[in-house]
């Protein structure tokens, strides 16, 4: 790739995407049902559908953007992890991964707990009615009134993070009365196969106590001596958009034989391991993730035969599956605006959305597969950069992709596998609105969280 200099960094000045993209599709046409939600199909008349309804009828009834999320897919995720891993095991929503009140109600349905990281998150899942013993606390830097309102709550447990925060948890619990359930996170010196701002068990980084040094057995002596808390385990997460189990491996390892010194030092076995979540999912088809019950049993297997080789009794495994759930449930529909050639280049897609409604592009330079759903096409691959409609010139939604030739503006197409992390980490960039997120299940659409209005702006600006 041959590259000029450029103020905003390097990789704003390619000039030929070489080895960025794979070759073209034998048929744009069709749809990897890797990458879509399970109802998603093309029907007769060329247009997309999910869960029985057009992309058209609910561009004209929504508009654009939006995010459609496939409710049936999402139940039937929620239930293959619940059954892949058993009553023996606690399973745990990732809240960050997208959070609303109705998705509360359908994790509650199907049988999941939910692991929520702020006071925002835990006031959703309050409000949507989950019990709060299925509710796990997670943060690096939990408020006093984050903390209060959890314990007073009766959250199931509260995960340590620093040692300041086992005193600090401790003492809430102690004036109110309660002792308060907790797990320690350690860091376990595993660096997952991921990208520098998402693996997240190495030492140099702001999560967790450090096995190394002996910090992490220190954590779990202050604990153990507090009142206010039970210490019922401990937590380790290495990563997201991980396929290796090899990571995990190590990590259950080094978690056991922590175990195992907390036994022989102070003759407890503490009864659970939580060994995270940040099992990857498949945004192009290159990608290719494990099926939970997969998973389940190379973590189970890698627990008992760690735990057996210690001489300790198995604890109870939990798993805190997010992405893996709604990533694929979900995709991001989109209005053409303007294509715009570069004679030996590429060409330029623009779309009504963008960087604030889909930030993991520029942020991860993470790929993104792209169809054009409302109709069918036979014309010849052309290669596009999808992009937005913001002041950034790093306003990315895919940077390459396939499509047909005759792509034109008003032509609707669609980003799959959006249903993690682009809600939640949408923003007002440019004053743009957020987009809605629909739910749609045989035949109906229903909104979940509505489109933003300028009002809605204008209602925060008290100047």
């Amino acid at each position: 790739m041959s590259r000029s200099a450029h103020p905003a960094g390097p990789r704003h000045a390619d000039v030929l995407p070489e080895g960025h993209y794979s070759a073209p599709p034998t048929d744009l046409n069709l749809l990897d049902p890797k990458v879509w939600a399970s109802t998603v199909r093309r029907n007769d008349e060329g247009v997309v559908t999910v869960g029985g309804l057009g992309v058209d009828e609910l561009a004209a009834e929504f508009g654009t953007p939006a995010y459609f999320l496939d409710e049936s897919d999402f139940r039937a995720r929620c239930r293959a992890w619940a059954d892949a891993f058993g009553t023996d095991a606690d399973v745990f929503y990732a809240g960050k991964a997208f959070l609303s009140r109705a998705v509360v109600r359908w994790l509650k349905e199907e049988g999941l707990n939910l692991d929520v990281c702020s006071g925002g998150e835990l006031t959703t899942a309050l409000s949507a009615g989950m019990p709060a013993e299925r509710i796990a606390f997670h943060g690096n830097n939990k408020s006093h009134q984050e903390i209060q309102r959890a314990v007073e709550a009766g959250v199931g447990r509260i995960v340590l993070d620093s040692f300041q925060e086992i005193a600090r948890v401790a003492h809430i619990a102690e004036s109110l009365g309660k002792r308060q359930r907790v797990q320690i996170r350690v860091t376990v010196g595993v660096e997952a196969h991921t990208h520098e701002f998402i693996a997240t068990a190495h030492e140099d980084q702001k999560f967790g106590i450090a096995l190394a040094g002996g910090q992490a057995a220190e954590a779990v002596r202050r604990a153990l001596k507090l009142d206010g808390l039970e210490l019922i385990g401990i937590h380790s997460h290495i990563g997201s958009q991980i396929f290796d189990m090899a990571g995990f491996e190590v990590s259950a390892r080094r978690v056991v034989q922590l175990l195992a010194e907390v036994r022989d030092e102070h003759g407890v076995e503490l009864p659970e391991i939580d060994l995270g979540g940040g099992l990857g999912i498949a945004y192009t088809s290159d990608d290719d993730p494990r099926e939970p019950h997969h998973i389940a049993k190379a973590l189970n297997e890698i627990v008992t035969r760690e735990c057996e080789a210690a001489g300790l009794r198995t604890p109870r495994i939990s798993v805190e599956p997010g992405r893996a759930i709604v990533g694929p449930t979900a995709f991001t529909l989109y209005e053409v605006g303007t294509v715009k050639p570069l004679e030996g280049l590429r060409t330029y897609v623009s779309v009504d959305g963008g960087m604030s409604d889909n930030i993991r592009t520029a942020l991860y330079d993470a790929e993104y597969s792209v169809s054009l759903v409302s109709r069918t096409s036979d014309a010849d691959p052309m290669l596009a950069r999808v992009v937005g409609k913001h002041c950034e010139s790093g306003d990315i939604v895919v940077k390459d992709a396939f499509l047909p030739a005759d792509l034109a503006p008003g032509d609707l197409i669609a980003v799959p596998a959006t249903g993690a992390y682009c809600r939640s980490m949408a923003s007002n960039y440019n004053h743009a609105l957020r987009p809605p997120v629909v739910a749609v299940r045989d035949g109906e659409a229903r909104v979940i969280v509505r489109r933003e209005t300028e009002e809605d702006l204008l209602r925060l600006d008290v100047g």
